[in-house]
C-alpha cells in the first residue's frame, strides 16, 4: 500500500466501529473493488447524513451506530429534498453543487446494496424501500465545461520551461532580501525544480508523486513506475515515461539527495525534506507540494497556478502531438470521457495552426 492509502486505512478502522452495522457490512463488500480514501469519503458523508437524521428527529437512536434499517425505509421524498437544502445552506459552510452531488451518490450507493445485494436470513432485501433510487444525480462537470474553465489558467509553450528555470534560478531574486526565504530556497529549489520538472514532463497527479520510491525510477530508460489512483491491485505498478527534460532535473537531485537532506538509508521516498527541528530527511507530504508549487507560481506571476493545473499544462502539450489514446494512458484516466476536456483545450490551438499553415501557402 502507498503511504496515503495505509494512512486512510487506518481512519477507515477506526470510524467503522461507530457505523451502524448494515454500513460496515458495506464497507466491507466494496473494500477489495474501491480505494480506502475513496472508502473513507463514503464513511464521512454517511456521518454527515445520519447525524441530520437524529438531529431532525428521523432516528429515535441517540447515536449514529444505532440508526436502524426501518427509519432508511421510512424516509420520504421530503426528508431527501430537505437534507439537500441543509447541504447547500447550512451556516458552517454550504457545499458545493459537486460536493453535494458525490454525497448523494455516496447515499446511493449504500441504498442500492441494501435494497438490491444484501440480503436477510429468510433471502430478502435488507432495505425493502429505496428512497435514493428515486433521486438523480446529474453529471456537473461536463469536459467542455472544465476546459472552458482551465483556459488561460495553465501553462503553454515555452512557459512549461520559463517556469522550471524560474524556480531554479529566477526565485532568487524575487526573494533577494528575505534572509530567511533565501536560505529555504538555496537548500530546495534543485529538489522544487525537479518535482515541477517531472510533473510538466510526464503529468503525474501529486499523490502519485508523493509515494514514488527510489527505486521506482528507472533514469537510463526515463520511466518511473507508478501506483495509478483506482488500481487497488498493490503488487502492481504503471510504468509512465518521462520527458528527457525531466531527466536532467532528477540527475541533478539525486546527486544531492542523501547529503543535503541526511536521508537515513531506509527511507525509500524519491522526494524528501528536511523538516525544522530535524536533522534527517523524510519523505515531503502531499500538502507541502502543494504549497510549494503556489509559492513559486504566485512569484512568477500565475496565481492561479497548482499541481493538479500542472498536470493540466502537460496533458494539453502532450494532446497536441498525440492521439486521445495515448493520452488517457499517460495520465491514467479511467475512460476517455475525462481525457476529452483537452480536446476542447486545444481547439483554440488547433486552429491557430490552421491559419498559420493558410498563410504559409
Amino acid at each position: 500500500m502507498t503511504i496515503q492509502k495505509i494512512q486512510d486505512r487506518r481512519k477507515l478502522d477506526d470510524k467503522l466501529p461507530s457505523m451502524p452495522w448494515y454500513v460496515e457490512q458495506f464497507i466491507n463488500y466494496k473494500l477489495p473493488d474501491l480505494s480506502p480514501s475513496t472508502l473513507l469519503e463514503y464513511i464521512r458523508d454517511y456521518e454527515s447524513f445520519f447525524s441530520w437524521m437524529i438531529a431532525e428527529g428521523l432516528s429515535t437512536a441517540d447515536q449514529i451506530g444505532d440508526i436502524a434499517l426501518l427509519e432508511l425505509e421510512t424516509l420520504r421524498m421530503e426528508d431527501v429534498t430537505a437534507y439537500r437544502l441543509y447541504l447547500t445552506t447550512r451556516a458552517e459552510g454550504a457545499n458545493t453543487r459537486v460536493t453535494v452531488s458525490r454525497k448523494l451518490s455516496s447515499l446511493r450507493s449504500l441504498f442500492h446494496y441494501l435494497s438490491q445485494i444484501a440480503e436477510d436470513d429468510d433471502f430478502y432485501p435488507l432495505l425493502k424501500r429505496n428512497i435514493m433510487a428515486k433521486i438523480e444525480v446529474k453529471r456537473l462537470h461536463k469536459p467542455k465545461d472544465t476546459a472552458a474553465k482551465l483556459k488561460g489558467k495553465i501553462l503553454e509553450d515555452e512557459e512549461l520551461l520559463e517556469f522550471v528555470g524560474y524556480i531554479l534560478e529566477g526565485h532568487r531574486e524575487t526573494i533577494a532580501g528575505n534572509k530567511q526565504a533565501l536560505y529555504s530556497y538555496e537548500l530546495n529549489r534543485e529538489r522544487d525544480a525537479c518535482i515541477a520538472s517531472l510533473i510538466l514532463n510526464s503529468g503525474l497527479r501529486v499523490s502519485e508523486v508523493v509515494n514514488l520510491n527510489l527505486n521506482d525510477l528507472d533514469i537510463n530508460q526515463k520511466m518511473l513506475y507508478v501506483s495509478r489512483k483506482g488500481n487497488n491491485d498493490e503488487t502492481f505498478k504503471t510504468p509512465v515515461y518521462f520527458r528527457e527534460q525531466a531527466r536532467d532535473e532528477l540527475i541533478v537531485y539525486l546527486q544531492l539527495r542523501d547529503t543535503r537532506y541526511r536521508t537515513p538509508r531506509n527511507e525509500s521516498a524519491l522526494f524528501v525534506a528536511k523538516p525544522n527541528g530535524q536533522s534527517s530527511g523524510k519523505r515531503m507530504t502531499k500538502r507541502a507540494i502543494q504549497a510549494m508549487i503556489i509559492k513559486y507560481a504566485k512569484s512568477f506571476g500565475k496565481p492561479y497556478l497548482t499541481v493538479h493545473k500542472l498536470r493540466h499544462s502537460f496533458a494539453t502539450d502532450y494532446y497536441l502531438q498525440n492521439d486521445i489514446y495515448k493520452t488517457k494512458e499517460q495520465l491514467g484516466h479511467a475512460s476517455t470521457e475525462t481525457t476529452e476536456i483537452y480536446a476542447h483545450l486545444t481547439d483554440k490551438t488547433m486552429s491557430e495552426a490552421i491559419e498559420r499553415r493558410k498563410d504559409e501557402l
